[in-house]
C-alpha cells in the first residue's frame, strides 16, 4: 500500500517538482533552482525548490545520479543525505565537483535523486560486552585487496 508524502514547491518552481522517468524507478530526480556553477575540488550547495512532509517513521535519501558522477565526476559530497521527517525547509544538493573542469548547473537541470525510504523501530541497548565473530573489529581493508 502506497505511503503518502506531501510535498510544496517554492513559489515559482512548480516546473521543478519531483518526477520519476520511469512508473518502476526506485527514486525520483531532483532539479535545481537556480544557475551556477560548480567549480573543480569544489563543493556547491544547489537548492531545488521542494518542501516535504515526511511521515513519522520515513527518510529521504538524497543520492547521486550516476549519469553525472560517470561523465562529468560531479557527485554529491554525502551520499546519501538524509531528509528527516521532522524537516520543513527546502531540499538543497550538496554537489561536489571531483573532476578537473567548472560544471554549469542551469536551472532545471536534474541533480541528484531522491528516494524515499521507511525506517525500523530501533532501540539501542547499552552492553558490557558484544558477542564474538570471525571478523570481530577488522575493517579498513581487513579482507584484503582480493
Amino acid at each position: 500500500m502506497p505511503i503518502s508524502v506531501r510535498f510544496k514547491m517554492q513559489e515559482g518552481a512548480e516546473d521543478l517538482a519531483p518526477k520519476k522517468a520511469h512508473e518502476d524507478d526506485a527514486a525520483w530526480d531532483l532539479k535545481s533552482r537556480v544557475d551556477v556553477e560548480a567549480a573543480p575540488g569544489k563543493v556547491t550547495l544547489v537548492p531545488t525548490g521542494l518542501f516535504l512532509e515526511l511521515p513519522a517513521g520515513y527518510e529521504a535519501q538524497i543520492r547521486p545520479r550516476s549519469g553525472l558522477a560517470l561523465k562529468n565526476a560531479v557527485t554529491l559530497l554525502n551520499t546519501p543525505g538524509t531528509i528527516d521527517a521532522g524537516y520543513r525547509g527546502e531540499v538543497c544538493v550538496i554537489l561536489f565537483n571531483a573532476g578537473e573542469n567548472v560544471f554549469p548547473v542551469h536551472r532545471g537541470d536534474r541533480i541528484a535523486q531522491m528516494v524515499i525510504a521507511a525506517l525500523p523501530q530501533v532501540v539501542l541497548t547499552p552492553a558490557v560486552e558484544l558477542n564474538e565473530t570471525d571478523r570481530n573489529a577488522g575493517g579498513f581493508g581487513s579482507t584484503g585487496i582480493h
